[in-house]
């Protein structure tokens, strides 16, 4: 009887082509047995600048044959559009960053418009500069009790397909950042109708649809295209992310193109190798993994809920193993938990002054996501404060005013300014705030002293501010003209 693969833990390599060629070559490398003459220049040695490179191997000319390794990518993509439903698929070391901008390049032409949530990644935004879109932007609704979005209506989407008929996608984040969730089959009839597919970003999706307790994932909901992070809610590389498709409305050729064209063309096998095992993983385990995640999540909800003032984000509009705590009550500041999770070794995806946001995933069991809890619950009554109202962040609340599309106001001439007297001229720029890392400036909208002024809350609450060219907020950079 053969040993267990201590790199294998589960035995996974039998359904994972490209993980199976990634533990052979390991082991190759680990034996000493390589002395290759290519790339990367490590060599799979650690003597230079140590075990910092230990795992990395090449796909290309590493896991397979340059000649011969993209049998190996089919093998492994197919079985994945098989999992999820779709008919096309493609494995990427780029992250959801690449995933839509690469989607947002095969949907259409230069000068189309596109129906687009606002609170987007910056990726989306970037992907319309790239493929010379005109985003047609629909907004969330802004919950009161909570001060977060919920999902997009139809009836918004639905009203801007109908006010532009030109429209050649409508494009929306689901699940959003804060995990609330939108009527996505709706959505589909409605894009179909209009006669254009519906693209999701679904970053922080890669585990729904696989367990009868969480929504469908976006492709069984009738979406054509979709992107899901492996490394976000499975037990993936960082920066490990796949792209699939429905081709009824979508050309294949397209997307390969627009993938290839902004992908490297140098991918590192053991990303690849994390996104088939995940895939392999999430086939065979899926619903044992999301029923102890549900479980944690669950339990967690009911517990954070016993403290008097803490809340957390529930109910059939929330994705049901996002942990969203609701701070206001407590008076506690999330800008501190946050600071004493960290402390902890608990770091968390988000923390501002009204929210916490945790990423529970199946990577997690019920003990690890109780220790969290509880020691989120010890800093919440450290911090303890006057119970207030939440105030929703300016990333949720901004209303752009576009005044020129983002790919021309991403290329034209431009100048920097003092904050006050760029107030009333046009952004050459995108400006996140973290958290949440939506933009509130992007190139070609009109700056508002009610931006300037959400950006500047944001930075003297402790948030960073993102992408601009002056973090300080002290100058903007501004459309010349």
């Amino acid at each position: 009887m053969t040993a267990p693969d201590p790199r294998d833990p589960l035995g996974l390599r039998n359904d994972a082509p490209i993980l199976a060629a990634w533990l052979d070559f390991s082991r190759q490398a680990e034996a000493g047995e390589l002395i290759p003459m290519g790339t990367p220049g490590h060599k799979q040695l650690q003597d230079l600048v140590g075990t910092v490179v230990a795992g990395d191997a090449p796909f290309y000319g590493g896991l397979d044959t340059i000649k011969h390794a993209d049998h190996l990518r089919r093998d492994g993509e197919a079985r994945a559009a098989a999992l999820w439903g779709a008919d096309w698929c493609r494995f990427s070391v780029a992250g959801s960053t690449h995933g839509n901008q690469a989607l947002a390049l095969a949907v259409g032409e230069p000068g189309q418009k596109v129906i687009i949530n606002r609170i987007l990644h910056r990726s989306l935004l970037l992907g319309l500069v790239l493929a010379g879109l005109q985003p047609v932007w629909v907004q969330s609704e802004i919950d009161v009790a909570s001060g977060l979005p919920a999902g997009v209506s139809v009836r918004a989407v639905r009203e801007a397909l109908a006010a532009h008929p030109d429209a050649c996608a409508v494009f929306l984040g689901d699940p959003t950042y804060v995990g609330t969730i939108s009527d996505l089959p709706s959505h589909a009839r409605a894009a179909h109708e209009a006669g254009v597919p519906l693209i999701v970003d679904a970053a922080w999706a890669a585990h729904l649809g696989f367990h009868p307790d969480v929504p469908p994932h976006a492709i069984a909901a009738g979406a054509d295209g979709m992107v899901i992070s492996a490394h976000k809610a499975l037990p993936a590389y960082t920066q490990g992310a796949l792209v699939l498709a429905r081709t009824e409305r979508l050309s294949r050729s397209r997307l390969d193109r627009a993938f290839d064209a902004t992908h490297t063309t140098s991918p590192t096998g053991s990303i690849l190798a994390s996104i088939d095992a995940a895939r392999a993983l999430l086939a065979r385990d899926g619903v044992e993994l999301s029923d102890r995640l549900l479980r944690g999540v669950a339990a967690a909800r009911d517990r954070l809920r016993e403290v008097p003032g803490l809340d957390v984000l529930d109910g059939p509009g929330v994705e049901p193993t996002k942990l969203v705590v609701l701070l206001a009550g407590t008076g506690a500041n999330g800008n501190l938990v946050e600071a004493d999770l960290i402390a902890a070794g608990m770091a968390v995806e988000m923390g501002d002054r009204d929210t916490i946001i945790a990423i529970p995933t199946v990577a997690d069991d019920e003990e690890r996501i109780a220790k969290f809890t509880e020691t989120l619950i010890a800093s919440v009554e450290a911090r303890r404060g006057d119970a207030r109202h939440p105030v929703p962040a300016a990333a949720w609340t901004v209303r752009p005013q576009t005044v020129l599309a983002p790919r021309e106001a991403f290329f034209a001439a431009n100048e920097t300014v003092p904050a006050d007297a760029a107030i009333g001229r046009v952004s050459a720029e995108l400006i996140a705030p973290y958290p949440p890392g939506v933009p509130v400036l992007a190139p070609g909208e009109l700056i508002t002293s009610e931006a300037v002024e959400a950006l500047r809350e944001v930075a003297a609450d402790g948030g960073r501010i993102a992408y601009a060219a002056d973090p300080t907020l002290a100058t903007f950079q501004v459309l010349t003209g």
